[in-house]
């Protein structure tokens, strides 16, 4: 049995609308989404903190440690580089040409201060791993309690039941 649905003018447009979005969305193009740069790209971090460091690790394979710049700067972390393009020979055509060239730009704001001249940065099978150790007065601090005297006891009854 076939449902009969009344024309909406109105949901067609919708619908269109949905279908251009669609096909200018970013998953659609993929790589040729970022047609006005094409020679530059996001770099995805990790952060995690614990009470006393933050830890921030990038994957960057293929990247020669020495063409990236890291720096701190008021609880900002900036890192920078570039991955140079593999030059074409003349005798050589691509069928496929997915590995990414050109420069990156990532900064991130740190929601407490560190201490700048303990930032130790190593480089290891193409990961990069930070190590930002906070600073005294922003790892959190247990305070005590102090009472005078001995601590009041509260006393109460029970109620009798009915």
């Amino acid at each position: 049995m076939s449902n009969l649905t009344r024309w909406d003018p109105f949901r067609e447009m919708a619908n269109w609308r949905s279908m251009v979005d669609r096909m200018f969305d970013n998953s659609f193009w993929g790589p040729l989404a970022n047609w006005t740069e094409p020679a530059s790209w996001n770099l995805a971090l990790d952060v995690s903190e614990t009470k006393d460091e933050f830890l921030v690790k990038a994957s960057l394979p293929g990247i020669n440690p020495d063409d990236l710049e890291i720096t701190y700067d008021n609880n900002v972390l900036s890192i920078q580089g570039e991955v140079k393009e593999d030059k074409e020979n003349g005798d050589q055509h691509f069928h496929l040409r997915e590995r990414r060239y050109g420069s990156f730009y990532r900064s991130i704001t740190l929601p407490s201060s560190v201490k700048a001249d303990a930032i130790k940065a190593a480089y290891d099978s193409g990961v990069l791993t930070l190590h930002l150790p906070k600073s005294e007065e922003a790892k959190p601090k247990r305070i005590a309690i102090h009472s005078e005297g001995v601590p009041k006891m509260i006393e109460g009854k029970a109620k009798d039941k009915k």
